[in-house]
């Protein structure tokens, strides 16, 4: 149980500051109280360790929504073959480095052997620790699409692609992922290509709608973004060249939409990581077409969420993934509350996980960053975060 005091509470929804209070955490890892300083600390319960944060903002812990935690760079060097204990101890470094860079929540669009799912489960038995993870196990992919090569689940037409979502469902997928069109990752790829039937699409939305879940699409252009919101598909990513027409659907359908701008963004970054140079000139190819598409999304004013396509505690420049692209997104022209909430409560709505994160509510998990400047003023302030807590528990701490 912990008491964090003299806390600046930073309200995401209605983009305040809440002044001088204290919040609790009790032993199941929620809030329990959120109170004046003074009137919290007098009434402390044995055990309780405080914690001053002398003024400190408090904000709630990140939510990442686009992770690969598995993912192999360059991408050719990827196995289907790979031992799942190999697969798990690369995903689990990735998913801890993300945890100490304050994202205490992820959701995972595509492991390589389930290991988004073998971590849950590992996290759950106190054996790791690491973000809260919400999996979609394996992708699915057409046999020659865009997760050929990438150990994806393969399927054709309804029954094929029913089945294949069935069975990530079985596995204990919180959510289905599928490519819709092609991408930036190979020689001669493109993402103006659809890559799915009706009949496909459908299959995998008929299997998510069976088990109460969604599907979300990797998503290049619009023709089948516009297929896809037709057929039940909520959740989109990447967007690399949307039309007014399309975006003003996804308006109209309130979907959300994940733009990835640090997928085309990241030169330094992809170079230092040996991506191999038909992947960094696909990407920066689509640069310019990626953010003019995500600024007609802005002023549609779709739900917009962070999402890397990258492990997200991964330093793009010296900042972590997350934070690459949400200073990203707000530099496109998203405000700074909705950029704030792109990482917070927009992605707890994604997620479904509305009442009980990407808040400082009593009730909420105790999900929480501290940090000196207000990044209400300025997101950049997060650069500088002296505290990270995840369910009551301390990830890590300067202060």
């Amino acid at each position: 149980m912990r008491v964090f005091t003299n806390a600046r509470i930073v309200d995401v929804v209605d983009g305040r500051i809440i002044e001088g209070k204290a919040v609790r955490v009790d032993k199941s890892g929620k809030i329990s109280e959120i109170g004046e300083s003074v009137r919290v600390t007098s009434s402390l319960e044995r055990g309780e360790e405080v914690i001053d944060l002398d003024g400190r903002y408090l904000f709630p812990g990140l939510i990442s929504c686009h992770t690969h935690l598995s993912v192999v760079f360059p991408f050719s060097l990827t196995d289907p073959n790979e031992n799942p204990a190999v697969t798990a101890y690369r995903s689990a470094q990735r998913a801890n480095e993300a945890l100490k860079a304050g994202i205490t929540t992820l959701r995972s669009v595509h492991e390589q052997n389930q290991a988004d799912l073998m971590l849950r489960a590992a996290s759950k038995s106190g054996w790791f620790e690491g973000p809260r993870i919400f999996g979609a196990g394996r992708a699915i992919s057409t046999p020659d699409g865009h997760g050929k090569g990438g150990a994806c689940s393969y399927a054709k037409d309804f029954d094929g692609f029913y089945r294949a979502a069935s069975e990530e469902l079985a596995a204990g997928a919180d959510h289905i992922k599928i490519f819709i069109t092609g991408g930036l990752a190979h020689a001669g790829e493109s993402p103006d290509v659809p890559e799915m039937t009706d009949d496909e699409i459908s299959g995998a939305v008929k299997a998510a709608e069976e088990h109460g879940t969604y599907v979300v699409a990797h998503a290049g252009e619009s023709k089948a973004i516009q297929q896809a919101l037709r057929l039940g598909v909520t959740s989109f990513e990447h967007g690399y060249v949307m039309d007014q027409e399309t975006v003003d659907a996804m308006k109209a359908k309130n979907v959300f939409y994940s733009p990835t701008l640090c997928v085309t963004r990241s030169e330094s970054w992809m170079r230092a990581k040996g991506f191999e140079e038909p992947s960094i000139q696909n990407a920066l190819k689509a640069s310019e077409r990626h953010l003019a598409s995500a600024k007609l999304a802005i002023k549609a004013d779709l739900r917009m969420t962070n999402g890397t396509d990258y492990p997200p505690g991964d330093l793009v420049d010296g900042i972590p993934a997350a934070l690459h692209e949400l200073f990203l997104m707000h530099d496109a022209g998203l405000s700074t509350l909705k950029s704030l909430q792109s990482i917070t409560s927009t992605a707890a709505q994604l997620i479904r996980q509305e009442n009980s994160l990407g808040q400082i509510r009593e009730g909420f998990e105790g999900d929480l960053i501290a940090l000196e400047g207000n990044p209400l003023d300025d997101p950049q302030n997060l650069r500088k975060i002296d505290l990270v807590v995840q369910a009551g528990r301390v990830i890590r701490s300067s202060l």
